[in-house]
This record gives C-alpha cells, structure tokens and sequence, in this order.
C-alpha cells in the first residue's frame, strides 16, 4: 500500500491531527482536557502531562518568584486525604518524572540542577536517581529497531490481503461518511491466532465492557490468571526478553520478575474514567476499546478490529495513510464504526504480534511517560504518543492510553 498522505502521518490516538494537539500555542491556561495529547493549564506541571513547548509558551512571563497559588492546589486535591493536602509545591512526594514550575522531579533535573530538596530520597527508587541513568531521545531509537528484528511472530506478507479502497484527507474525517462499502481486512491467515501469545493476547479481549462508567471493578480469578499467562508467554519471547535487557541495563528494573510485576500493574490496573471507580484501565483502553460520550476511545489493534469486523460489529469506513514499508507490521490511520459508534482517527499496527505492540507501548510508557517517543522501525521513523493516569494506588501511575502519532516519510 502506498502512503496517501505525502509528507508526514499525524494521528493522534484518534483524537485529532497530532501538530495541533502536542502543542500549548493558543492554548495557555486553557481548561484541562482529558482527551487532549498534552495540556496547558495551571496544573499540568503537577500532573506530569504538559506539552513539550509549556514551559516556553506559556511560563515566559511568569515572577519566577512567585508564590504558587495555594488555592488552584487546594482545588486540585479536593476529596484526597487531609495528610495530602499540605503538600509543599517544593517537595517531590508523589511527583516522580515531573517538572514543575518551582523544580523539577524528573530524569534531567540533576543535569541542570533544579531538582526538588528531597528528590534523591523520594525518587531514587524510580532508577534515575542520576543523570546517567536517563534514557536518551535517541536510545528508544536504537531499543525499537532491535525489538524490530527480533519480531519473528508477525503475520508474514501471504498471511494478511487488505482492501483499504479509499484514501481521505484529514479534513474529512469528521464528516461521518462511509465512503469503503467492503470490508477492511479481505484474508487473514487465522493459524497465527493459534501461536501462545496470539492465544492468550486473544483470550483477555473480552474481559471488558464496551461502555465507560459501566466496568470491570474487579477481575475474576480466570480473567486475572488469563492476563498472567499472557505476561508469561510475552515474556517467553524475544522481542520482550530485549525490551527487559534494556530497562534492566538502565537500572529500571533488578530483575525479570519486578519489571512483569509492573507490566501487570500499569497495565491491568483499574482506575475510573467516569464517576464510578475501577472500571477502566490501559489495557482496554489501547487493544480494546471503549465508548465515551458517544465516541469510542482507544481500539488500536487489528486483530481486535478483524475479530469485530468478522462479526458484523465494525464498519470499515475510509483511511487516511499507511506505513511507507511494503511488509508487516504495517501502521494505518483509519475511520469506522463500532456498534454503531464513530471512531474518527485511529491508528493501528497491522499484523503485528501481540507482543511487538506491548513492548513499544511499554518502552514509550517507561522512558517517555506522557509524552512523544520517537522510534525508528526498519529505518523509518515512528512517534508513540502515551498519556498517564496518576490516581494510582500502587505508587506508580498506570498507563491511560498508548498510540501511533507520527511517521515521516
């Protein structure tokens, strides 16, 4: 398939064309908004999610010594514990991998030396306690092209027949027109899904409800044992087995064991996107799916997209680009509808395996939490945009969604 936009592919996570969101340029104390790449309010240094261009934009006029306003953080932790709601804005506790605007709490802040009075104490458990133990721009670079040669799990060239039919132009994708009267996906060769990761990736789609605010709350035994033989087999594999050598190298993780600990943590955690708790998490969000306010939110996977498409529940409408490569895994940006509801930009690997997905989304999750993470697949250049979830109760935070934003041809 040849690319259908010329230049650059910009989707971002299905919300929006990504140069418009990732930046604070007319947006500087706007009001936060979740389904926004980054943001620009007040509070985003708190939080970690800023754009990259906050502090330029939108702090340039700023007394440097003025006091931070007590209110907004009272505001802010409103309904959290009285024992949070004293909390210094000159303190790392429960900030690790933040900036802020008084100092900083991540990676780099030893480096230029703005780092918060108790950032060795507090973070040092995070594993960059020292500059040297930053992961560079360039080094999740040089991990995805290994991770990318040790993929011998995807769908091979015969094993997948397309029918992407028509190419869109950005512009038009919130008309809502199906404009590709066939089905997406023509063949899929389905002895892949019998392959253990395939299998046990398959076996958690259905762990989850379609509907935010209508969750899981809780797992079952079989669905919590489901999602720890999926660890299990990734972990088995290669592509895996380099993400951990990476990590374990730059002092994120000792051993094997705590860094699937914290897979199943980020991962499986359940946390609230609505007003009811626990009934959402990463994992459904990014391969699965859900439906908010009408819309639906995450779905990024082909093979949960076959499966529906299969069964008559997803409506393949247009798409706008496509990895420049001519073999798998390919990336398309595309539009459809499931059960009824629009999903306007997506973006998806095709014939990937489970386990290529899962350990990108982690490496762009761990060394560049909510934000772009550049990546190079076969030589071609690929973003990853991820957004975090920090009301976490295991003291991390959990993955809130992982995407295909960018790729330069």
């Amino acid at each position: 398939m040849k690319a259908c936009v010329p230049l650059i592919v910009a989707v971002l996570c299905g919300l929006a064309w990504a140069g418009q969101m990732e930046s604070c340029a007319s947006r500087c104390n706007e009001k936060s908004d979740q389904d926004a790449a980054c943001q620009c309010d007040r509070r985003c240094p708190r939080h970690g999610d800023y754009c990259e261009d906050y502090e330029r934009l939108c702090t340039a006029d700023e007394d440097p010594k003025e006091s931070e306003p007590f209110l907004e953080l009272e505001e802010e932790m409103e309904g959290a514990p009285a024992s949070d709601l004293y909390l210094a804005p000159n303190s790392c506790h429960g900030r690790c991998l933040e900036r802020h605007r008084l100092c900083h709490c991540n990676a780099r802040c030893p480096e230029f030396g703005n780092c918060c009075e108790d950032f060795e104490s507090l973070c040092g458990h995070e594993g960059f306690s020292h500059i040297s133990d930053a992961i560079t721009k360039e080094e999740p670079q040089s991990i995805s092209e290994k991770i990318y040669r040790e993929d011998t799990n995807k769908a091979q060239k015969e094993d997948i027949a397309l029918n992407s039919q028509n190419c869109i132009s950005p512009s038009e994708t919130r008309d809502q027109v199906d404009r590709c009267p066939e089905p997406l996906f023509t063949y899929v060769n389905e002895k892949l899904f019998s392959k253990p990761t395939y299998a046990a990736f398959i076996n958690l789609l259905d762990n989850y409800q379609r509907a935010t605010g209508h969750g899981e709350r809780h797992f079952t035994a079989q669905q919590l044992a489901e999602q720890d033989v999926f660890l299990r087999e990734v972990m088995k594999t290669a592509v895996m087995k380099e993400l951990y050598g990476f990590l374990h190298q730059q002092n994120r993780y000792s051993t094997e064991q705590e860094f699937v600990n914290d897979l199943k943590n980020t991962w499986f955690g359940l946390y609230s996107r609505g007003k009811e708790e626990g009934h959402s998490g990463g994992f459904e969000h990014v391969f699965s799916g859900k439906v908010k306010k009408g819309k639906v939110t995450g779905f990024h996977n082909w093979i949960h997209f076959y499966m529906q498409e299969k069964e008559g529940l997803v409506d393949y409408y247009s798409h706008i680009c496509d990895w420049p490569g001519d073999s798998y895994p390919d990336v398309l940006a595309l539009q459809f509808t499931w059960n009824g509801y629009y999903k306007e930009m997506s973006s998806t690997f095709i014939g990937s395996c489970p386990e290529f997905e899962f350990a990108l989304y982690s490496l762009c999750f761990i060394a560049r939490p909510g934000k772009v993470c550049q990546l190079s697949l076969g030589g071609h250049p690929l973003a990853i945009q991820t957004h975090t979830w920090d009301k976490s109760t295991y003291g991390k935070k959990y993955i809130n969604t992982a995407c295909v934003v960018s790729s330069t041809q």
